[in-house]
């Protein structure tokens, strides 16, 4: 009950601050202007991941006073403070546009921090039996895994309404494979960020009259990335399903992220942005922006509803393999249009 009365007041209190935030943006200089990378036009207020974050940091620290659960209150109130460190680093990038090398240092210090306050990697998934333990090599995955998901929500972020709308449907997908499991921690991260985002994407949706930000996307993204990473609290019931569930959720983003890691390293260049993401194809293909988002929302639901009935199955290995062609539908998908537009 405490969950979803934050979650509600998450949501009243982010469709009220946004309006402040384009204001306020505004005035600071906090806004994305036209360039050569970028598809919209005009000056957008940024750093509108402000709205939803601040809410979500107060109710996840307030969860740890009022919560009748201290186990996850006191990994609640760890994460809320990190939160605000996030908020920190991308308020900055979204004011003075940080270097793409800079902002790697960043992820993997945060990355660092959530693994000594006991958000990690613990243990990989063996759709054949066993989990296996990752012991010494929980640091490495630990880094890695948020890497990945802080990159994804980023790269995936260039479109009205894009990322906010994969991480809506994300968080239902985690906030009910939590609830079967009666998993508090999970729960409430997820209904905070469901919630947030849901009251969010009134304003970002296409045409969008906000942008998520540096400072939305990499609270978004640490949030997402600590469900899968939450120490001894890690999918209680469900730890056969760690990374897994979130994985396939965020097959898109992450597919997104693997295929613009080897396209940079062939032309030469990793930490130059390019316009050759997936979003970007199709809208080459004459797809509009709203046209794009909504099927991204389609195939992220499928994918979601295949990691659900993942966690339901024993037939782990069934589920293992359907998720891997399905993946590779996509590739074969993406690869079919990249060699069209050429």
């Amino acid at each position: 009950m405490l969950i979803l009365f934050e979650a509600v007041l998450i949501f009243i209190f982010t469709f009220l601050l946004v309006p402040l935030n384009i204001r306020v943006s505004h005035l600071l200089g906090i806004v994305a202007k036209p360039s050569e990378r970028r598809i919209h036009k005009g000056l957008i207020p940024e750093a509108g991941g402000l709205s939803f974050a601040l809410p979500i940091f107060l109710a996840q620290a307030s969860f740890y006073l009022f919560g009748s659960d201290p186990e996850t209150g006191e990994m609640l109130l760890k994460l809320s403070w990190m939160g605000i460190i996030t908020l920190v680093f991308g308020l900055w990038d979204d004011r003075f546009e940080t270097p793409a090398i800079l902002k790697l240092v960043w992820q993997i210090i945060i990355a660092g921090l959530m693994f000594f306050i006991g958000y990690r990697v613990t243990h990989l998934t063996n759709p054949l039996g066993t989990d296996f333990s990752l012991g010494w090599m929980s640091f490495p995955f630990t880094l890695l895994w948020f890497l990945v998901v802080f990159n994804a929500i980023n790269l995936i972020d260039g479109m009205d309404g894009l990322a906010c709308g994969i991480t809506i449907i994300v968080s239902a997908v985690l906030l009910i494979v939590g609830f079967r499991q009666q998993n508090n921690l999970v729960m409430a991260i997820a209904a905070f960020l469901m919630a947030g985002n849901l009251a969010f994407l009134r304003y970002n949706f296409y045409p969008a009259r906000i942008f998520l930000g540096e400072t939305g996307a990499l609270f978004i993204a640490l949030n997402i990335a600590a469900i899968s990473t939450a120490g001894s609290s890690q999918f209680k019931g469900i730890t056969s399903m760690t990374l897994m569930i979130p994985l396939a959720v965020l097959a898109i983003p992450v597919l997104d992220v693997a295929l613009a890691f080897f396209r940079r390293i062939k032309l030469g260049h990793i930490f130059t942005a390019d316009k050759a993401h997936i979003h970007h194809t199709m809208l080459a293909f004459g797809f509009s922006q709203r046209t794009i988002s909504l099927i991204v929302y389609i195939v992220t639901l499928l994918f979601g509803l295949i990691a659900i009935g993942f966690s339901l199955s024993s037939k782990k290995l069934l589920f293992s393999v359907l998720l891997g062609l399905l993946a590779l539908m996509v590739v074969i998908a993406y690869l079919i249009m990249r060699r069209e537009k050429k």
